[in-house]
């Protein structure tokens, strides 16, 4: 039985994540609001809730899957100090949060010698760039995959794994709000991801797979991005 830290499993591919790992696995679930809640737009959410996962677990966790993020359109007409300051608000709730996150999972396996997994939810638009309005998530999203790689070959030595999963549209509120027409012009499989399609894949980096899998960026977008 893994103890896992999931990010952003209030809803859509967080809860379908946590629905999958439930069973037989200790969870604990972060949530902007809930029982472990934790605003990641305040600098001093990541470790705060990294010390209440860690007592909500009996003082260990073996996976850390960082899900939360936003997606925010910043259109450039925006006035300069608004733009600058969506773009910081994404970049701190997508990456930095989740990278303090890492840098604690980090430093709690290599101090208990334990091995360790950490499972990055990034994006599509990590490779392909997203739409005018949304430099700063593709940004954010991009950082983490290169933190991922990072994480994979700075510690494989000691145990610690490192994955990125890059969906494109899933049937969540994010593809409702874009529009059918518009979440599926480009996807040659003729529909958007669902979210269990995307926890399937998580739970086995979570648990299941191949040590030498480690630094893998998998896709999950019906191929409207194939690298």
């Amino acid at each position: 039985m893994a103890h896992i830290l999931l990010t952003g499993g209030s809803r859509g591919i967080g809860a379908a994540i946590a629905d999958r790992l439930r069973e037989p696995h200790q969870l604990a679930v972060q949530a902007t609001r809930g029982d472990l809640a934790a605003d990641f737009a305040d600098p001093a959410a990541p470790a705060d809730l990294w010390t209440r996962a860690l007592d909500r677990l009996d003082g260990r966790i073996d996976v850390l899957i960082n899900n939360a993020g936003v997606f925010e359109a910043h259109d450039l007409s925006l006035p300069h100090d608004e733009w600058v300051a969506g773009w910081e608000r994404t970049l701190r709730i997508n990456l930095t949060a989740a990278a303090e996150l890492s840098r604690l999972a980090v430093l709690h396996w290599q101090a208990s010698g334990r091995p360790g997994r950490i499972v990055n939810i990034a994006s599509r638009a990590a490779h392909r760039g997203d739409s005018p309005a949304h430099w700063h998530y593709a940004a954010s999203k991009a950082g983490m995959v290169a933190m991922t790689k990072t994480i994979a070959r700075a510690y494989a030595a000691d145990g610690i794994l490192a994955f990125a999963i890059c969906p494109g549209f899933v049937a969540t509120a994010m593809a409702d709000a874009a529009g059918p027409a518009t979440a599926q012009a480009d996807i040659p499989l003729g529909r958007v991801a669902q979210v269990d399609e995307v926890a399937t894949v998580a739970a086995f980096c979570a648990t299941e797979a191949p040590e030498s899998m480690t630094g893998a960026v998998l896709d999950i977008n019906g191929a409207s991005y194939v690298r």
